[in-house]
Parts: structure tokens; sequence; C-alpha cells
């Protein structure tokens, strides 16, 4: 996909501090964090969005959520707790149309969102 960041960061023409890497996913640390412990999990397959998975995506979806487990580990954040949070558009904060899954903990974390 041209002009897209993650895309870039994926194929590792961008640098990025990558924190979990496999064959479907890539895991680094958000430039713009959040909380102490934020990091970004991405599909290697360009999805613009959630709503752009079908149901080809399946095992890949599954994949990302694992790897989102993985990274909250390797980032000390599983005993405390940590937020999952995946933004489909610009009204729900999406401003990088690539599918991410943000990993968010450090602190504690207020609810409801936004």
């Amino acid at each position: 996909m041209p002009n897209c960041i993650f895309c870039d960061i994926a194929a590792k023409a961008t640098g990025a501090q990558i924190v979990y890497e496999d064959d479907s996913v890539v895991a680094f640390r958000d430039l713009r964090p959040a909380a102490p412990g934020h990091a970004l999990v991405i599909p290697k397959k360009h999805l613009e969005g959630i709503r752009d998975a079908t149901a080809a995506d399946e095992a890949l979806l599954g994949r990302i959520l694992l790897a989102a487990i993985r990274v909250a580990e390797l980032l000390g954040l599983s005993e405390r707790g940590y937020r999952l949070v995946m933004n489909q558009g610009p009204d729900a904060g999406q401003s990088v149309f690539h599918l991410h899954c943000h990993v968010i903990g450090g602190r504690r974390l207020a609810w409801p969102p936004g």
C-alpha cells in the first residue's frame, strides 16, 4: 500500500522500536504514548481498519489479539492490567488507516475512555 507508514514499518522501510514480530504481525512502541506502556500491533497485510476484515482474515485477527497478549507481557503490563483498543474511522480517533491494536498500560486507566 503506497503512502502507508505502517506498511513501511512492517516492510522495515521506516524505523520503529519493534517489541515483537512474527510471520503475520509487527508490534512497536507508539510515538505518542498515552501511557508508560503503549505499543501498536499491526498486521503485515494492509487492511484500512477492522471493518475491512473478512472471513478470510479470521486467523489474522486472532493472531493480532494473541500478539497483543504477548506484547503486554513483554512490556511488563500483564500483572496490573492493560487495555486493548482498535479504533475504526476518524470519529473513533483512527489517524493511521492501517488496522492496528493499541496495547496500553503502566498506569491506572480511566473509564469510560474518550
